[in-house]
């Protein structure tokens, strides 16, 4: 990794200019001095871990120097370049020598260099590319020159390992390099050449195991929290790249950061965006952020586990078992659910498109445009992602009831589990249903009809006042149903008063129900904090509800959910309101909207400096993934104990 990295410095004085007063001559030196300590860390790591160290440390505080003219001009710049290079200084010093091994281990050694080097060829064209430099060419010999140490070392492995087609790809992967370079547009061509030649290295790799006998890659599928996270976060980093191709968007380049953050948007399902969707992105790019979204509302776990299914092959006893874990199912019912989930996302993102492709038409929009909009706004609207193809949302159709209750319909039954929304004509008809579903249909049925309540009430001369009673009607009852993380508005939200912008943090905060593609907190969590507190103040022991005594666990993990919720909420609120010059209230709305994964903003969002927008990008990405899951990856596992200890009341009033 670290040999891989060592050209990169050379190109921190060509990434921009600042205020900081550092003469170009004395950068280049600095970057030159990080690159060759980087190598020189490398090759004495292993031998001389003391002298390696040092030369780590040396690189790191030349690259630090030579980038503050960039940090001292560019917020963006000095977050990720501080982080990247503390990450770099820790791993540096935390490295433990691992010499002495032999035979088998000494090839596994070699391996894992190879796959280190390919890995971080990837990342690191991918970072290039994306790269504005005020001069082109060092972007050449640096990715170049990262290719050819990637490939030298795989091609080094390939030639001990003695497989004539892996080293046929070695010295084919040297060919492509230099024909890369030598072509009309050798940064593109020698960009697309290094990410494709790695992922076939990586993909080639033969599975080696640690001593413990667990596979290399199985460190990031072990457990649900892990997995969740790694899944979304290659998806969303595959959605970036995509979205910064040429052919994705408008302009032939965007900023990296504002397609992270589409990105991250659309596999979230929040539905805040920097860009507009419908001008600054083509045909293709809107089909990558639909795909996106339809993947980050079924998860690529439950996808996986279908498809495997279906092609007939038999599922690991782990990827079962983490696949059972992730969808709160058992066993024998997995493939059952997983393919309930299908068939009701597909069977309503159908029925909607095909109303909304009816009501656009009918509305004068040409057939093909009809049939674009309505499909993307269904799978939008049941995903609760809150992305639309007009410019302005949903403003345009506020006089128009068929697309505002068809897209309100979609977001319930999406913010629903789907073994939920089937038994809702069961429920309806007063039949017996498991409590689970009737507390999360009743909470949902009370949020709505309150949500609706409060924002007729509070704007009724506000920003429903231009409107007709019934047209009031079916844009409050829109903006309580978008509320539950959907993110579509038929109605200006920055005109709305305070006492309707506090219901919708508070609503935005709760989310929809659990299984379904809404955030927040959940609407069952809600319920049982609730039933909680009037079990506490009527004196009652236990909490029941139908006649069943609900376990103590639950209510542990709904008061879990909600502090967890609640710190990452205030955290994210700091964190903005420090780097921001932008009102609290907006803030305040965004941060809870990004948690939420609800994509509503009162006007903040274009305001965002990159600062911001990574402070919301990781907001978005904590809410879909859950904030419980986060502390999970972030704690250690600990063995349950069986010890008892003595009883201590603690006076709380």
């Amino acid at each position: 990794m670290l040999m891989v990295l060592s050209p990169f410095p050379l190109l921190l004085p060509y990434l921009g200019t600042g205020t900081a007063r550092i003469p170009p001559d004395l950068q280049l030196i600095l970057a030159t001095l990080a690159a060759a300590c980087c190598l020189l860390c490398a090759l004495n790591i292993e031998h001389k871990p003391g002298l390696g160290k040092i030369f780590g440390i040396a690189a790191v505080c030349a690259a630090f120097t030579a980038l503050l003219p960039t940090m001292a001009n560019n917020p963006f710049a000095a977050l990720v370049g501080s982080t990247g290079l503390i990450a770099l200084g820790t791993v540096v010093l935390d490295w433990t020598s691992q010499l002495g091994a032999i035979g088998e281990e000494r090839d596994s050694r070699r391996l894992q260099r190879s796959r280190w080097a390919a890995c971080t060829a990837c990342v690191l064209a991918a970072s290039i590319l994306m790269l504005e430099l005020q001069r082109p060419a060092p972007k050449i010999y640096v990715l170049a020159t990262s290719a050819l140490i990637s490939q030298m070392l795989f091609l080094y492995w390939a030639l001990r390992h003695g497989l004539w087609w892996r080293i046929a790809l070695g010295f084919g992967g040297l060919a492509a390099i230099i024909g890369a370079l030598a072509s009309a547009q050798p940064i593109l061509l020698l960009g697309g050449a290094v990410l494709l030649l790695n992922l076939l290295i990586v993909l080639t790799f033969p599975s080696s195991t640690s001593p413990d006998g667990e596979q290399w890659w199985q460190v990031f599928t072990r457990q649900p929290a892990r997995i969740l996270v790694t899944t979304f976060f290659l998806l969303c980093l595959t959605g970036s790249l995509l979205l910064t191709l040429p052919i994705a968007n408008t302009h032939g380049s965007i900023a990296p950061i504002d397609a992270a953050f589409t990105a991250v948007s659309a596999v979230c399902v929040t539905g805040l965006v920097v860009l507009d969707t419908a001008r600054d992105f083509t045909m293709l790019g809107q089909i990558f952020i639909l795909i996106l979204i339809q993947l980050g509302g079924l998860g690529i776990m439950s996808i996986t586990t279908i498809a495997l299914h279906v092609l007939g092959h038999r599922l690991s006893l782990r990827h079962e078992r983490l696949a059972a874990s992730m969808t709160e199912s058992s066993h024998h019912d997995l493939i059952q659910s997983l393919g309930l989930i299908l068939k009701c996302t597909f069977l309503f993102e159908g029925v909607g498109a095909v109303l909304l492709t009816s009501a656009f038409f009918l509305g004068g929009k040409p057939l093909g445009s009809a049939l674009w909009e309505g499909v993307f706004t269904a799978v939008s609207a049941f995903c609760n992602a809150g992305f639309c193809l007009q410019s302005y949302n949903l403003i345009a159709y506020q006089h128009d009831p068929a697309v505002l209750h068809t897209v309100a319909v979609l977001i319930i039954l999406g913010g629903l589990a789907p073994a939920t929304s089937i038994l809702i004509p069961r429920w309806l008809s007063g039949k017996t249903v498991p409590i689970a579903v009737r507390i999360a249909l009743s909470t949902t049925v009370v949020l709505l009809f309150t949500g609706t309540f409060f924002f007729l009430a509070f704007e009724w001369y506000g920003v429903l006042d231009r409107l007709s009673y019934i047209d009031k009607l079916h844009n409050a009852w829109l903006q309580s149903v978008t509320l539950r993380t959907a993110g579509f508005n038929s109605v200006d939200l920055g005109e709305v008063t305070a006492p309707t912008l506090l219901i919708m943090i508070v609503l935005m905060f709760i989310g929809g129900s659990p299984g379904g593609t809404a955030g927040g907190i959940k609407t069952t969590t809600l319920s049982i904090l609730a039933l909680t507190f009037w079990a506490s103040i009527t004196g009652k022991k236990y909490l029941i509800v139908q006649k069943r005594r609900v376990h103590p666990d639950t209510v542990f993990r709904a008061v879990t959910v909600t502090m967890a919720g609640v710190l990452v909420w205030f955290v994210a609120v700091m964190m903005l309101a420090i780097t921001q010059r932008i009102g609290a209230p907006a803030l305040i709305f965004e941060a809870t909207s990004a948690l939420g994964t609800v994509g509503l903003t009162i006007g903040a969002t274009p305001l965002l400096d990159e600062i911001g927008k990574v402070i919301v990008i990781l907001t978005m990405f904590i809410g879909r993934i859950g904030p419980v899951t986060l502390f999970m990856l972030l704690s250690d596992e600990q063995e349950k104990s069986d010890v008892r200890y003595p009883v201590e009341r603690i006076a709380i009033t």
